[in-house]
């Protein structure tokens, strides 16, 4: 692979990549909706809630340590167009079988698990672009700008798909899915993406094995205690949230409907929104990693509202807390990495570090189901174990109020796990004891390939 120099000027390439991808996410957001509705339509159970979001997360965790290599070795913008054109002929294929009325929960475990492969190309691939492509001092408004079609999609797709599902039907829904993806494929065939100055493996040059890129990037992140601890902390976080978050759409479903699911969601996408927005007009804040501590707990709070009643707009305001404060989160921290990590391994880095983050996100979603539906559920029926106790004098009984429990438990585990990360000296001196290895007068991609010796210890 040859090297290239260029320096950015601006965020135009950024924002035309940005855009195609925020259209391609907004059909599988509608998408995602859809097959919510259908799959309780078909179980009423949260079980095959979880395992759908499983099967849709555990290929991209498992393959990180490949994906890193290859978006490293490789041309990054050829990597996303490949791994948008594969998840857009899953699409096509949930089409095809609902075409033959051949879709079952099997078939929509595989489906996920598939566009989970290839998303797990994709993302290292975008994240280490976005360094190449921005500014230093862009790069937090950048990182808010990616936050910010995470909450359109939350925002815009549950509202228009509870509309469309009713209208024209699941296979609507999922063919107008797939027909976004053409949006992200030729935002890319119509934009340059520089590459990083060093080879595929970083210093040297020289083409190594992937099993030893991939091992670089984990000791990168192991001997830097912060960093390391850092994830630790949100592989914790992202357990304690994902126990709850899978269980959203049962919780909501217990005491409304398919509309009252969609408001609910669409409050959490302003939510989202408005935290993206603050985040890219903002800046974000200059002591980054008390502030991700911050934005947690705050979530956490969050989780509790959630849990105490079976209302509407108690969910509601509690999800919206929760939305709000996750791009705040999710997007300082990856301001953090990037300055600490130069471009040329990003991709091996970063792969790595969405690894060790979402290690515990598949254990909560094998939890969560059968947590709620064969102990908090029964627990919180009327003469239940619990609901016989000062739970279901508070809390109420009944469908739903079990995974209120778990909505509750998870939020004061969160904010005691947020206090220990606060106390832990690494951690908190994260930013002062581990340098940045883009000066502030550099861009990113004319950053000199060996500043990584000079700057990192």
């Amino acid at each position: 692979m040859s090297a290239t120099n260029p320096r950015p000027q601006n965020m135009r390439a950024f924002l035309v990549i940005w855009f195609g991808e925020l259209i391609s996410m907004l059909g599988s957001g509608l998408t995602s909706f859809a097959l919510g509705v259908w799959i309780y339509e078909q179980t009423g159970k949260a079980t095959p809630f979880a395992l759908t979001v499983l099967f849709g997360s555990l290929p991209a965790i498992l393959l990180a340590p490949v994906a890193g290599p290859v978006v490293d070795r490789y041309n990054r913008k050829l990597v996303m167009i490949l791994a948008d054109t594969g998840a857009a002929l899953v699409t096509l294929a949930a089409v095809i079988l609902l075409m033959m009325n051949a879709l079952n929960l099997w078939s929509v475990y595989l489906i996920a698990l598939f566009g989970s492969v290839f998303a797990a190309f994709q993302e290292p691939a975008y994240q280490a672009s976005v360094t190449m492509l921005v500014p230093k001092k862009d790069l937090t408004r950048a990182s808010g700008l990616s936050q910010t079609g995470q909450a359109l999609q939350s925002l815009v797709s549950p509202a228009l798909a509870g509309v469309l599902y009713l209208s024209i039907g699941l296979k609507g829904v999922i063919f107008i899915d797939f027909a976004t993806y053409f949006f992200a494929v030729g935002a890319l065939l119509i934009t340059r993406i520089p590459q990083p100055a060093a080879g595929a493996s970083g210093e040297s040059g020289q083409k190594t094995s992937m099993l030893k890129e991939a091992i670089f990037g984990w000791n990168f992140l192991r001997v830097r205690r912060g960093l390391f601890s850092l994830l630790i902390y949100f592989a914790l976080v992202n357990f304690l949230m994902n126990l709850s978050a899978v269980l959203i759409s049962p919780l909501v479903l217990s005491f409304g409907d398919a509309g009252t699911l969609g408001v609910v969601e669409t409050v959490s996408g302003v939510g989202m929104l408005l935290g993206s927005l603050l985040l890219s007009a903002w800046g974000g804040p200059k002591k980054r990693l008390p502030a991700i501590v911050g934005f947690i707990s705050l979530s956490s709070v969050g989780l509790l509202l959630m849990g105490v009643r079976p209302s509407a707009l108690l969910v509601s305001s509690g999800f919206f807390l929760l939305m709000f404060n996750l791009p705040l989160s999710s997007g300082t921290s990856q301001v953090i990495f990037q300055n600490k990590v130069t471009p040329e391994i990003q991709g091996r880095v970063f792969a790595i570090r969405s690894m060790i983050s979402r290690s515990m996100m598949p254990l909560a979603f094998l939890l969560a189901g059968p947590l709620a539906d064969q102990i908090f559920e029964p627990a919180m029926r009327s003469g239940g174990w619990l609901a016989v106790t000062a739970a279901g004098e508070w809390l109420g009984t009944g469908a739903g109020r079990g995974i209120g429990v778990i909505f509750i438990l998870s939020g004061m585990i969160l904010l005691l796990v947020s206090l220990a990360a606060y106390l832990y000296p690494p951690l908190r001196h994260l930013e002062r004891d581990l340098p940045d290895c883009l000066p502030e007068a550099e861009d990113p991609a004319g950053v000199p390939a060996n500043i990584q010796e000079a700057a990192l210890p």
